[in-house]
């Protein structure tokens, strides 16, 4: 299999990479953070670089591309730590492509690919410990559109978007709504997380909102799969970078006279960290060319490079740490930051044991071999 990168994609990359290294650099970044953890000059950045309209349809303004192009780009912002949340914008460029009416598509991907609109998944509940069948929020038939009642927790960038995708049971069964930020009804409150990036509480109150499934669950499960691909390749670039600044550090810090690059036992470590990388970069592609598999499938996949990622980010994070002693935890050195992210992408759209667990429930049938 050719695993080699076409032309335009390398292009792709390169201009990321350059609008990274230039424009968003970490003096940028933490200024970024004491304002709350998002700007929107740079997520208009974004935007004009194309990256909003990467996976959307032609048809309604978008690119067109594909996951593997969307895998390129989070790489160059996981070096970058970007806080801005593109993911998310990934995301719900699939699940609307694929489940929104036309109407909900025509008045909402074009803006979402030209980087007017910001729209992000509200999924998380207090109680549903990353489980998607866990829904408590409701939606009940308002004359001739509808009303969603809800409670939503750690929704990214929640009180900066224009709308959020919203799950409430509908009729029995979980349903997938938008609804406008200034909608009646909505209110939100925002906080910045733990790696600098900014979430909000979102509270809805008989708020209106337009219906795009009534197959909640498949569209959830789409949002998760492409979430999780989207934060595999971001990982693989925040390693990266986490690599190469414990690896210059090394190269500059002196003990007994020499600098600690010198240390066989620490050369050790630095080679582990780069198996692990690989490891992860192997499985992130691996995640983003069964991304057009069947749900099942997808899912799968989805779960097995989540399971090894995540070790990895949690190795590669701790070993960074330990390499640089008491400077790699300090909030004004960069690799703390690095640390920060990769501990909370760890967590984002499931943990490792979460994702263990469901790579399990798929033993049963094959024992632990997967055709």
């Amino acid at each position: 299999m050719d695993f080699d990168f076409t032309d335009e994609q390398e292009s792709l990359r390169d201009a990321v990479a350059r609008w990274v290294d230039k424009a968003y650099t970490f003096e940028r970044r933490t200024g970024i953070v004491n304002q709350g953890g998002f700007d929107r000059a740079a997520y208009s950045e974004i935007a004009e670089l194309g990256l909003t309209a990467l996976t959307i349809p032609e048809d309604h303004g978008g690119l067109g591309m594909g996951p593997v192009e969307a895998m390129v780009v989070m790489e160059e912002l996981g070096r970058g730590i970007v806080l801005e949340p593109l993911s998310q914008t990934l995301v719900v460029s699939a699940v609307l492509s694929q489940f929104a009416p036309d109407a909900i598509k025509q008045n909402w991907l074009p803006r979402i690919a030209s980087g007017e609109a910001l729209v992000v998944v509200a999924q998380q509940e207090l109680h549903s410990r990353y489980r998607l069948d866990r829904c408590e929020a409701k939606a009940s038939k308002s004359g001739s559109g509808y009303t969603v009642d809800a409670r939503k927790s750690i929704v990214p960038a929640g009180d900066q978007a224009d709308a959020w995708l919203v799950p409430a049971q509908l009729d029995g069964r979980i349903a997938l709504f938008l609804v406008e930020r200034n909608a009646q009804g909505a209110s939100s409150s925002g906080y910045v997380t733990q790696d600098g990036s900014r979430a909000a509480e979102v509270a809805l109150s008989a708020a209106p909102a337009e219906l795009v499934t009534t197959d909640g669950l498949a569209a959830l499960d789409l949002a998760m799969d492409t979430g999780i691909a989207a934060v595999c390749a971001y990982a693989v670039g925040a390693m990266e970078k986490t690599l190469a600044v414990t690896v210059e550090y090394m190269n500059q810090r002196k003990q007994f006279g020499v600098t600690i690059a010198s240390f066989q036992a620490l050369r050790h470590r630095v080679a582990d960290i780069k198996m692990q990388l690989e490891l992860s970069r192997s499985m992130s592609y691996f995640a983003s060319l069964k991304w057009h598999e069947a749900p099942a499938e997808r899912r799968r996949a989805m779960s097995q490079a989540k399971v090894q990622i995540g070790n990895s980010m949690r190795f590669v994070g701790q070993q960074s740490v330990q390499l640089h002693g008491g400077i790699g935890v300090t909030d004004e050195y960069i690799g703390s930051h690095y640390f920060k992210s990769l501990t909370q992408l760890e967590m984002t759209w499931g943990d490792t044991l979460y994702h263990l667990g469901e790579v399990s429930d798929r033993m049963k049938d094959t024992a632990g071999v997967f055709a």
